[in-house]
């Protein structure tokens, strides 16, 4: 059980709880969750389930209107263990509308995803705060000057990795950081740091992995007269690529393409299936379970 705690943060314009659970599949899960919420006072504003029927487990995403609501923050916590999560072995998270995210982007040179998360934010596209730009490289300091965003420079190599990396760390803390996004970041980051942020790193790749790998899979996909280019988006776990999906898409490519034109077509992909990833993330549609993402509607 995880419990995101009340704090002073940018108020929504929902007032508003979402649990996310999950717990071995029984009767009466759904009676139980909605009667806890009507019990109290609360009005559902949504409900979305899913059963994996091999494994048994079942999934669930509520989120219910706080205005009335006869429970607190922390009372919500205790009585809803009490009563629902423990008599069904649940597992669950517990986040209020009005907890802005405070979210870092990591870059390198390639500026197509920073330049298109940075639009979204500033037409305010998401609920979320990005308070600094972390990279490797100064290429990008332009770019977070233009948006009024801090830009830090921690540049990395095979000798100092380890050094940089407790600075990155230490960064974060004290930007206060919920949520970190890779939007081409090219280097590969050590377990020591993934695991102080576990389903809280999101990357962007390109789909060739494994088949083409290196820094040039487009020239590769393009040797192999590739039918199809696409994009994936996961949450980075210490095994490199081989985090929970939580966004893909692909696009048709014939012999009529250049490399320029995949590499183009590449790019855009990209930009929107991590826009999708991100915007599921801040909504608390993601549920992550043996490796493997449940995305509610």
């Amino acid at each position: 059980m995880t419990t995101i705690g009340e704090s002073e943060m940018q108020q929504s314009e929902t007032n508003s709880a979402v649990l996310l659970i999950h717990c071995p599949d029984k009767r009466g899960i759904v009676a139980s969750v909605t009667a806890f919420v009507y019990e109290h006072h609360g009005n559902i504003l949504y409900l979305d389930q899913h059963v994996d029927a091999e494994k048994h487990i079942f999934f669930m995403r509520i989120e219910w209107d706080r205005d009335g609501f006869t429970l607190t923050g922390d009372q919500i916590t205790e009585e809803f263990h009490q009563s629902v999560g423990s008599k069904f072995g649940m597992r669950w998270q517990l986040y209020f509308s009005y907890q802005t995210p405070r979210m870092a982007i990591f870059v390198s040179r390639r500026s197509h995803c920073l330049y298109d998360i940075l639009a979204r934010y500033e037409i305010g596209e998401w609920p979320v705060q990005i308070p600094v730009i972390i990279s490797n490289h100064q290429d990008l300091r332009p770019v977070a000057d233009r948006f009024g965003i801090d830009y830090h420079h921690v540049p990395i190599t095979r000798d100092n990795k380890s050094r940089q990396e407790r600075k990155q760390l230490n960064l974060l803390k004290e930007y206060e950081i919920d949520v970190i996004v890779l939007a081409r970041y090219m280097q590969i980051l050590t377990k020591q740091f993934v695991d102080y942020y576990p389903e809280k790193i999101i990357n962007i790749h390109h789909s060739f992995l494994p088949a083409f790998p290196g820094a040039r899979p487009y020239h590769s996909a393009y040797e192999r007269g590739v039918k199809v280019i696409g994009a994936t988006s996961h949450y980075v776990i210490p095994d490199l690529d081989a985090g929970p999906i939580i966004e893909q898409d692909v696009v048709h490519v014939s012999h009529t393409h250049t490399v320029g034109d995949l590499v183009r077509m590449g790019r855009d992909l990209e930009k929107v299936v991590l826009a999708r990833a991100i915007r599921y993330h801040l909504q608390r549609k993601i549920l992550v379970y043996d490796n493997r993402t449940v995305i509610f509607s």
